[in-house]
């Protein structure tokens, strides 16, 4: 299968993600040489742009009357993301930096190297799709590389569990109302790497311990840092945050 199946203009789609990619890259190396209030600046506007995007979508589907409570709702993780993004991009708070990290690279990334896309540019969903997962990796990665905001010892546990927990309301949520949010009570009719997983039920469970894979991996980076951190009394510390302060 090939990463563009679900494209309907992939050539539309592949400039986006390259000039997102160039964007995150000089943001990221800018934020490191040249520190300031700017990247804060930057890191607030990448939240609005993020919340926008989120507003539109609902927003978007209530104007044209088709809004529907058991397929629209922002419950699928990546809608929960989006908005987890914004509140980290705007305060900084550890566990939101930790969360738009892990979630973003362990499973937005995901969804936009497979991208399951109806609506071809300019069309609005067109948008939507790209700058919502875009925005949630290009803001994982300017808070974390760029702003030196580090996930804190434990991030990765704490983030599984968040995950675990936040799964099972969604799995509530699909139970009472007869809702299929993440795709815990049926398969995606359209192809997605959970095809790859095994049969429902059977791609839950594998699902989430590629989850505990992803996620231990992307905390590895961290761990010397910790060390060193550790050994020296833990005196660089994000004020009143319990995260790492803010790379210079």
């Amino acid at each position: 299968m090939g990463p563009l199946l679900g494209v309907v203009t992939p050539g539309a789609y592949v400039v986006t993600v390259a000039l997102a990619a160039g964007l995150g890259v000089v943001l990221c190396l800018e934020a490191r040489r040249r520190p300031g209030p700017w990247r804060r600046w930057a890191a607030a506007g990448l939240g609005l742009v993020l919340f926008a995007t989120a507003l539109s979508y609902v927003l978007a589907l209530v104007v044209a009357g088709t809004f529907s409570a058991k397929t629209d709702l922002p419950l699928p993780l990546c809608d929960v993301a989006v908005l987890v993004a914004a509140a980290a991009c705007w305060w900084q708070v550890p566990v939101l930096v930790e969360l738009t990290y892990f979630w973003g690279l362990a499973g937005t990334l995901q969804a936009v190297v497979t991208p399951d896309l109806s609506a071809g540019f300019p069309h609005l969903v067109f948008f939507q799709y790209t700058i919502g997962h875009l925005g949630i990796v290009l803001a994982a990665l300017f808070l974390v590389v760029g702003m030196g905001v580090r996930p804190r010892r434990g991030a990765a546990p704490r983030v599984l569990l968040i995950t675990a927990a936040y799964t099972a309301a969604v799995g509530l949520v699909d139970g009472l109302t007869g809702a299929d949010y993440m795709f815990l009570r049926a398969p995606p009719g359209n192809w997605t790497l959970l095809r790859v997983l095994g049969p429902w039920p059977f791609y839950v469970l594998s699902a989430a311990g590629v989850a505990v894979v992803l996620v231990t991996v992307l905390d590895i980076p961290f761990w010397r840092a910790r060390r060193l951190e550790a050994g020296t009394g833990g005196t660089a510390r994000h004020p009143g945050a319990g995260a790492a302060r803010p790379a210079a």
